[in-house]
């Protein structure tokens, strides 16, 4: 196999191989790297994909394997968020002129967003009364939950069946999508929500306080980390599985309702078992890699094993890729997640205005507002030159397009 990344060498650390070629690669970012590979957890090498940005911490779209530890910012604070995507038998002629009413009958579906303001106040984003579908599917999960929770009870005191089947904000999407066919297919973003959001939260505070203990000295203190057969190893790893199921559930609930959604609106009857795909990008994986077994963290990266289907999405308004897995051992059979973004939320408000977004989502059936000038295709990389960057890692099976977009 033809190898297209560059490899980083760092005096006394483990060296960075990076599948950046023709795609912004920040300096923050590569310093971000270098403090991870300095670490002495690191097994062989840290692999880098396209769509790599700074993040908190640990870089996004890196791929992290660590021996007898790992490290929880790495993983994040939205375990197990990832992708699903489903093909119907529908083709475009079957669907309506006027998009409007699929996403209307989608965002009715599926709570998304957050309602702010005073405590207590009703959340748009969160179930009030909990649909059967989540309360039986809540009972395979509660009894890990509980045991999780017996050893720390912080964990509960956060939002779980009233989060499951919901999607959250951000870059967190339903989308309406057409293939190179003009096949229909339903793709969504979400993870492990509130109570994944409090167990990352829970375990990184955790992980600080024991480098401070052992008086351990980070380049990052967010790179804190649990080393197996410490007090705190094993129930951070049981909890981060738990939470990764509760993120693919979560998924599964969703994609259940829009279908649902979407068959109140068209005429025509539709099934959906031809291809279905879900896949995690931030999480952790026992692996073997080089020789050793291995804890594998994918921070914003997807599995791609040979013959492995997977999910790259590009922003909104750009294209989607459903991808299958060539195996690529230096990546640590892995591919990006995403486009990856090249400015912040907070610049991209500050650069753009409504007028760019709607000639940016020009033929996507979604809102054009100001609440979502931070997910302007233009504060992303060009999915396109990501997807080159990494076709040593992926073949691509289908492209998809957007034409109802739903934002949390």
């Amino acid at each position: 196999m033809c190898s297209n990344y560059n490899t980083i060498h760092n005096d006394g650390n483990a060296p960075i191989k990076a599948w950046t070629q023709g795609v912004p690669f920040e300096i923050e970012a590569q310093q971000q790297l270098n403090n991870i590979a300095s670490l002495p957890l690191i097994h062989s090498h840290i692999a880098v994909m396209p769509d790599v940005h700074m993040g908190k911490g640990a870089t996004i779209g890196s791929v992290i394997p660590s021996v007898d530890a790992v490290i929880p910012a790495a993983v994040g604070v939205d375990i197990g968020c990832g992708m699903v995507a489903t093909k119907t038998s529908l083709t475009a002629n079957q669907l309506p002129d006027n998009l409007a009413s699929i996403r209307h009958a989608f965002e009715a579906a599926v709570p998304h967003g957050r309602t702010g303001g005073k405590r207590g106040k009703r959340d748009r984003g969160a179930w009030h009364n909990i649909p059967d579908i989540v309360t039986s599917e809540w009972q395979k999960l509660v009894l890990r939950f509980e045991k999780i929770c017996a050893k720390h009870p912080a964990i509960k005191k956060s939002n779980h069946v009233n989060h499951l089947g919901t999607m959250g904000t951000g870059n967190h999407f339903l989308e309406l999508c057409l293939d190179e066919h003009n096949a229909v297919w339903i793709m969504l973003h979400s993870g492990s929500r509130g109570v994944g959001n409090r167990i990352g939260t829970y375990f990184i505070e955790l992980a600080k306080k024991e480098m401070q203990r052992h008086q351990i000295h980070l380049p990052d203190i967010d790179l804190a980390y649990l080393k197996e057969g410490s007090d705190y190893f094993d129930d951070y790893v049981e909890a981060v599985e738990w939470a990764q199921d509760f993120a693919a559930k979560n998924r599964e609930i969703m994609m259940f309702n829009a279908i649902k959604a979407l068959r109140s609106q068209i005429s025509t009857l539709f099934t959906t078992a031809e291809m279905a795909v879900n896949c995690h990008h931030n999480y952790i994986s026992r692996e073997h890699h080089f020789g050793k077994d291995c804890y594998v963290t994918r921070k914003g990266a997807v599995r791609a094993q040979k013959g492995e289907m997977g999910i790259i999405p590009g922003s909104m308004g750009a294209r989607s890729f459903i991808v299958r897995g060539l195996g690529n051992p230096d990546s640590f059979n892995s591919c990006s997640h995403g486009a990856g973004r090249i400015m912040s939320r907070t610049k991209a408000k500050k650069v753009f205005n409504v007028k760019d977004q709607i000639a940016a989502t020009a033929g996507v059936e979604c809102r054009k507002d100001e609440a979502v000038i931070d997910e302007i295709p233009h504060a992303y990389k060009d999915i396109e030159k990501v997807m080159a960057a990494q076709h040593d890692l992926v073949e691509v099976v289908h492209t998809l397009k957007q034409i109802v977009c739903v934002k949390g």
